[in-house]
């Protein structure tokens, strides 16, 4: 499947880019995940720490174990702060 991944703050800033379009076969956020860190150490590095990502799939958020079935975007970003 073809999604649009998203990347914002220094997950954009550590990958280089703001998104992407990624060709996957993967059938959760963590696979998808597990994947893009194989591509290349900036993605590696980008996603070296789970606890600090938070991610959203079709602007609703939700954890790495959800499913992209019928996805058209993934995101990702750190944690949001109030204030």
């Amino acid at each position: 499947m073809k999604l649009q991944v998203m990347y914002f703050a220094w997950l954009r800033e550590r990958i280089g880019q703001g998104s992407e379009q990624v060709e996957t076969d993967a059938a959760t956020v963590a696979e998808l995940v597990a994947e893009l860190r194989t591509r290349e150490a900036r993605y590696d590095l980008a996603f070296s720490d789970l606890s600090a990502v938070r991610v959203a799939i079709d602007q609703e958020l939700t954890d790495l174990d959800a499913s992209l079935d019928g996805a058209r975007e993934v995101a990702f970003f750190p944690p949001m702060t109030g204030g």
